[in-house]
């Protein structure tokens, strides 16, 4: 065997498409570390693990090597908690190989003892934003663009975190093709689930589409909705990436002079304020596309604690 299909034997160890995204992307972080590969995103990422080079991944995928990453995302300040995602990503790679006969069953197990390093605890607060400091920060969004298809690209970013309490991860992949009409009303599909999107996120999102088809055609339905920018403010074809879309965030908080915000606190946040507004506990359940209502209420308490 030549390759090995990551995208097709994943799935026999976790059905969450965030979880799958996010191997996906430590694997590919792995290769460029250590492979001395060429990063990859998007529809170029699922390529790549489609078929990754069994010689590759056997020269590779080494205890010595997994440890001495995993040293290094440390000393670059990573939390324990992506640490924890790291080490499981390229662990659950070396046993799905090791299941297919691509990889020894002695290396994968000797990948799987290899502990993640001891990481000090950052004491950085989670943040609940107010609907008036949520405002502040999606016009900021807009303040720190340097073109007009950057101020509509951040726009659209912003407002959907603030409103539609999506994941970063979520946004990143979303495809034009996403945006659907149910029961006469548009929602964004996230796998199964369809999320409402509000109708003045509606306009945001209608003058970025402009935006796209001023300088080619009507976006493709397998095009990423959420675009990099170019320096002169030209619009690329590639998606931007989760880490991009917690830079706007980062730099909006700052420039609105609300200090750390994360797109996770956006999320929070809106959750709050639609708790606060009086919808419904099943409502706020379904947008957040939780199993049950007794996790979102969980999550609701933790929010009020």
């Amino acid at each position: 065997m030549q390759h090995f299909d990551f995208t097709a034997a994943l799935p026999t160890r976790t059905t969450s498409e965030n979880t799958q995204r996010a191997y996906f992307r430590w694997v590919d972080q792995y290769l460029v570390d250590r492979a001395n590969m060429k990063a990859t995103r998007g529809d170029y990422r699922l390529k790549r693990m489609e078929k990754l080079s069994v010689k590759t991944m056997q020269r590779h995928l080494t205890p010595r090597k997994l440890s001495s990453w995993l040293d290094d995302l440390a000393a670059a300040g990573r939390s324990r908690q992506s640490l924890d995602q790291a080490r499981a990503a390229i662990v659950t790679l070396a046993e799905l190989m090791s299941q297919e006969g691509c990889l020894e069953q002695n290396v994968a197990s000797d990948i799987r003892a290899v502990s993640v390093p001891a990481v000090a605890k950052k004491q950085v607060p989670e943040r609940l934003l107010s609907s008036d400091e949520l405002k502040q920060l999606m016009q900021a969004a807009r303040e720190i663009g340097s073109s007009d298809n950057q101020i509509a690209r951040n726009a659209v970013v912003a407002t959907m975190l603030c409103t539609m309490a999506l994941r970063r991860e979520e946004l990143s992949s979303a495809k034009w093709g996403d945006l659907t009409v149910v029961d006469g009303s548009v929602v964004l599909q996230i796998g199964p689930h369809s999320v409402p999107v509000p109708r003045n996120v509606l306009s945001i999102i209608d003058r970025w589409r402009r935006a796209i088809t001023s300088e080619t055609r009507e976006p493709a339905p397998s095009s990423s909705l959420i675009r990099r920018i170019w320096k002169g403010g030209r619009i690329a074809k590639d998606g931007l990436s989760p880490d991009g879309i917690w830079l706007i965030i980062r730099d909006a908080a700052q420039h609105a002079g609300e200090g750390h915000v994360t797109p996770d606190d956006l999320r929070r946040s809106a959750v709050a304020g639609m708790w606060q507004a009086g919808v419904s506990l099943e409502e706020i359940s379904r947008l957040l596309r939780h199993r049950n209502t007794l996790i979102t209420e969980r999550f609701l308490n933790r929010i009020n604690r």
